[in-house]
């Protein structure tokens, strides 16, 4: 599923808006800088902060794996250790989008860095020192820790962009295609480290990416960040207040309930099945392969979101969802090795594409004392969607076949495309353009 002022511009003419009916609640015309140079100050910071943090995830799954079965393990013991990190990050990203409303977004993330630092430093103390590694419930319980850091850090990440840049579109594509860079080196990274050091050592390195993404976040200066004025009351009716603020907005919902049928039907199964298939036909090394094929065609498709500046981003960024199919149809039909590498260079194209058009929808279409709890419920619904539909794909695989599972996600795609064009509130929905004023970053 991880977005201060959100409405970062105006429209150029009142037709840009469309009526209530259409938008549900419109957010109200602010004064947002337009153009500018998008390395300022405070944005070259948080590329920093997220490029290195970002790197330093894709380090983790592979620390674990190495460090735990090295140490003797069972493999169950590393998918617990994932878990441990999920159930935390689901359970309190919803909090942490209020807190994020209620302190700042720069303050949680400041010192949700802070919780994964210690958490990461203590694992690889304990893995340098302790001989067949730490217990196993202090694995568990620290990466419970990590997990409750990135609940604090995620919502944020959503309203920090419209605070420090301008032109939002082209920060979300940047920023994707850094992702998808460090999603391909950083467990390449780990490897070669957990083979020559360990995995005490991939922790260190891990530990030290959260000590430079807190400084770098702890200097920035975003415009808008002060605690907003508005009357708060308690954490609960803050939850409650954000629920009234995603109901209000048609296109929001619409989307966001697409999406959770979606990541349990498609997403979810998609993952698990494309290693089962690719491994069992192909070995692993061409699984590894095919997920840097993957990872090539996220960077190709932030790329794309650079250049194009769709008039109804939401209706474009669904048409290049059907990218996900190609992938699906060729897995699923048992198609030579090229043709899945065609498919994966597609989906991750597509999905780079839909996620740059929807993270700038929402940063500029949201009001921003609501932004970072809205966020906060989208990553919610879709990350336990996306979990559920993984979690029922082996026995729905061992039912009807895995292949069957494929095509037909492959059809669901397809009706989800559909569907998120058929709706008038997401299909019409525009793009807002930045109006004329000069960008306060600058300097």
């Amino acid at each position: 599923m991880d977005k201060s002022p959100i409405g970062q511009g105006i429209p150029e003419a009142a037709h840009e808006i469309l009526p209530p009916a259409v938008l549900g609640t419109q957010v109200p015309p602010q004064k947002a800088p337009a153009g500018g140079s998008l390395w300022n100050h405070d944005f070259r910071l948080f590329f920093a902060a997220r490029t290195v943090a970002l790197f330093g995830d894709g380090m983790v799954p592979v620390a674990l794996a190495a460090g735990l079965l090295g140490a003797g393990r069972s493999a169950s013991s590393v998918g617990y250790a994932l878990g441990a990190w999920m159930g935390p990050f689901a359970a309190f990203v919803l909090f942490g989008g209020v807190l994020a409303d209620r302190f700042t977004p720069r303050r949680m993330m400041v010192i949700a860095d802070g919780l994964r630092l210690v958490g990461a430093s203590v694992l690889a103390v304990s893995f340098l020192v302790f001989h067949g590694g730490p217990p196993l419930w202090e694995v568990y319980a620290l990466s419970a820790v990590s997990g409750v850091g990135a609940a604090l850090f995620q919502p944020g990440v959503a309203s920090t962009v419209p605070r420090i840049c301008a032109d939002v579109q082209r920060a979300n594509a940047v920023l994707g295609v850094a992702e998808a860079l460090m999603g391909m080196a950083g467990p390449a990274f780990a490897g070669v480290v957990a083979g020559f050091w360990g995995a005490g050592a991939v922790f260190a390195v891990n530990a030290s990416t959260f000590g430079v993404s807190g400084v770098c976040l702890f200097l920035l200066k975003p415009r808008g960040s002060a605690v907003s004025e508005v009357r708060r009351g308690g954490l609960f009716t803050e939850l409650a207040g954000g629920w009234r603020e995603f109901r209000a907005r048609s296109w929001l919902w619409g989307v966001i309930s697409i999406w959770t049928v979606y990541g349990l039907t498609v997403l979810g199964p998609a993952t698990p099945l494309t290693a089962v298939l690719v491994t069992e036909e192909h070995g692993a090394g061409t699984y590894g392969a095919l997920m840097a094929v993957n990872g090539a065609g996220s960077v190709a498709g932030g790329l794309l979101a650079l250049r194009l500046r769709p008039a109804r981003p939401l209706a474009t960024g669904a048409l290049a969802l059907l990218g996900v199919s190609v992938a699906l149809l060729s897995l699923g039909l048992g198609l030579p090795v090229f043709a899945l590498g065609i498919g994966q260079f597609a989906t991750g194209a597509a999905f780079a594409f839909w996620l740059v058009m929807w993270s700038t929808t929402v940063q500029t279409h949201i009001p921003p004392e609501a932004l970072n709890r809205l966020h906060a419920y989208d990553v919610a619904g879709s990350l336990l969607m996306l979990a559920a539909g993984r979690a029922l794909a082996g026995p729905v695989a061992e039912a009807i076949g895995p292949e069957k599972v494929l095509l037909v996600g492959a059809g669901l795609n397809v009706g989800a495309v559909a569907v998120l064009l058929a709706v008038p509130a997401i299909s019409r929905l525009r793009r807002i353009r930045p109006g004329p004023w000069p960008d306060p970053c600058e300097g």
